[in-house]
């Protein structure tokens, strides 16, 4: 195990009707005006923001609205926020939503506080020295991003979608009543699902050794959405199985189960480019590679691959053939992503990938040469090239 630091300051209001308190919580702020953002017609339909903001003006809080968010958010949009926000005297942002809305909420709030372009900070020409405030409502069980340190943002100038983490970005609080979930679409859930596995086995996959504590916690939250997820998509309704998935998305990306370790995040960068040049799902895209990647960096350790096959998907173990059953462990999760909807290849999602575009991917996600990706076993070009070609 390595040295880490763990502070997650975010206030977590879990539960039955907590939306209701997000009026309170912005007041605890001494916020003067909210900027309230969120994403499509959703927040809508459902009564959620009118019921939000009749608590804001209940409570004498000022506030202007900006929906609009789309899933991979935009940068264009971002920047129109930022420019009401000033404009308005914005003080919070109050994002209704899931990782989309949240992302793209921090990113108005990094564009409000730092001398620079807020693109800079996603290309890592300047760091984050502050954000304002953000408060959460979330409304999916995905990305994790109401009490994380992360965000990301698509640039439409040449589709590149890019992540900016920095402490300052971690929501105040985050309101989440699994009863808000009810009316996602099954594909929604289960690629939300996906995300929560997968931020988990970004950091499950890891060379760092005498980690078993973690180890451990990783594989009881994997365990914990592999059962609730079919759950959720069978009975929407059903609030235990929607409460065990809100709550394994926070504390799968809270950075929690990546303490003491080195993370490996490369599916992540890998899907990053599929989501910015095809605008697939972000839970969709991660399961489309997933499993060439885990063949592809599969003999940097075995071992670790058979420890997940037995501990998470229930495989039996063959000592005296690790691989076979690291390699049992990596079919039994692609057929898990197909049992509920998500796909195990590009081509699953309708697309068929074209050497061009390949290479272009592959350029753009090592930063046109300037970077390899991944911990677990560094990926070069050559590398990423392969695994997008084992994923088509």
């Amino acid at each position: 195990m390595i040295n880490f630091e763990f502070l997650v300051p975010t206030k977590v209001i879990f539960g039955k009707g907590t939306e209701n308190k997000a009026a309170d919580e912005i007041k605890a702020f001494g916020a003067k005006k909210v900027l309230v953002h969120y994403g499509s017609g959703s927040v809508k339909r459902s009564g959620l923001l009118d019921r939000v903001l009749k608590s804001l003006d209940d409570a004498g809080i000022a506030h202007i609205e900006l929906g609009g968010v789309v899933p991979n958010p935009r940068l264009g949009l971002v920047r129109e926020g930022i420019a009401l926000a000033k404009k308005e005297g914005v003080d919070f942002i109050l994002a209704i939503g899931g990782g989309s809305a949240i992302d793209s909420a921090k990113a108005i709030g990094y564009g409000l506080t730092n001398d620079c372009d807020v693109w800079d900070i996603y290309e890592g020409k300047a760091q984050a020295k502050a954000c304002t405030p953000i408060g959460v409502i979330l409304t999916i069980a995905a990305s994790g991003s109401e009490t994380s340190n992360s965000t990301v943002l698509t640039n439409e100038d040449g589709w590149l979608k890019r992540s900016g983490n920095s402490e300052y970005c971690r929501p105040k609080f985050a309101i989440m009543n699994p009863e808000l979930t009810y009316t996602l679409p099954a594909y929604q859930t289960a690629s939300g699902g996906t995300d929560i596995m997968m931020h988990t086995m970004e950091r499950y996959f890891t060379t760092v050794d005498h980690v078993e504590l973690i180890d451990r916690i990783s594989e009881g939250l994997l365990k914990t959405v592999i059962h609730n997820l079919p759950i959720a998509l069978a009975q929407p309704d059903n609030y235990d199985a929607r409460a065990e998935l809100m709550w394994a998305g926070s504390l799968s990306h809270n950075g929690l189960t990546g303490t003491g370790r080195v993370a490996d995040f490369a599916c992540h960068q890998l899907e990053h480019e599929l989501g910015g040049l095809f605008d697939v799902a972000h839970g969709a895209g991660l399961a489309a590679v997933w499993g060439s990647w885990a063949r592809y960096v599969l003999h940097t350790d075995v071992n670790r691959f058979a420890q997940y096959a037995v501990n998470v998907m229930n495989c039996d173990m063959d000592f005296s053939d690790p691989e076979k059953t690291a390699l049992e462990g990596i079919a039994a999760t692609e057929r898990f992503f197909q049992s509920i909807g998500m796909p195990i290849s590009v081509s699953d999602m309708g697309i068929t990938l074209t050497d061009e575009q390949i290479d272009e991917m592959a350029r753009k996600c090592t930063f046109f040469g300037r970077r390899k990706i991944g911990n677990f076993q560094k990926l070069d070009y050559e590398d990423i090239v392969a695994i997008y070609q084992a994923a088509r």
